[in-house]
């Protein structure tokens, strides 16, 4: 029977240590940004323009929901015979599966807990325009109307989201894949543009 390498185990803590501490200093780093950027937005802007960047919110968590879960369930194997082939996308896909735990972990659980506590900070901020605008004889009801309307948005908008993540995995990191390789590969696009055209 086999012991297990001491060393090779320390090492692993280390880095699971380091990316704990990361995702932690990242996750502030990100929700204060994105609260600051919506605040200040939602500060200047009228009330359509407030509640259409609060749907945004919704739907960004959403996005990223869907993105976490298809690289859990998505299988390497498809896109290897698309890298072969020179596929745009395929060998970057490759990658996202590889390191699905720590992807899985960014979409879900950075961005989409982010973009909850952004939206219920937001739906807040909608809520005192409308309160200032307009009179309600019960004016608590407004925030809570509001606040249900995220949370069953988000939690129908996710469960939705999961089941389509389940049945299209590979055609959704495939489209990530292609999204990553177009940002690495700008000049790449144009020229494929040129090719088609001529």
């Amino acid at each position: 029977m086999s012991k297990s390498d001491p060393g090779a185990s320390k090492n692993q803590r280390g880095k699971t240590i380091r990316w704990v501490v990361t995702i932690f200093f990242v996750t502030i780093l990100i929700s204060g940004i994105i609260s600051l950027i919506s605040d200040e937005i939602m500060a200047s802007s009228g009330i359509v323009v407030a509640f259409l960047i609060l749907l945004f919110i919704v739907f960004l968590g959403i996005v990223f929901d869907v993105i976490g879960m298809a690289v859990a369930s998505a299988h390497e194997k498809p896109f290897h015979s698309m890298a072969a082939r020179k596929v745009p996308g395929a060998q970057e896909a490759i990658s996202l599966l590889r390191r699905a735990e720590r992807v899985s972990s960014i979409c879900n659980d950075v961005v989409g807990d982010i973009c909850g506590v952004v939206a219920g900070s937001a739906s807040a901020t909608v809520a005192s325009q409308l309160l200032l605008r307009f009179e309600f004889s019960w004016p608590t009801a407004v925030s809570l109307l509001l606040s249900a309307l995220v949370a069953g948005l988000t939690v129908g908008g996710k469960a939705i989201g999961k089941t389509f993540a389940v049945n299209s995995c590979t055609q959704i990191v495939h489209a990530v894949g292609k999204l990553l390789w177009a940002i690495h590969n700008p000049r790449k696009i144009f020229r494929r543009k040129k090719q088609k055209t001529k």
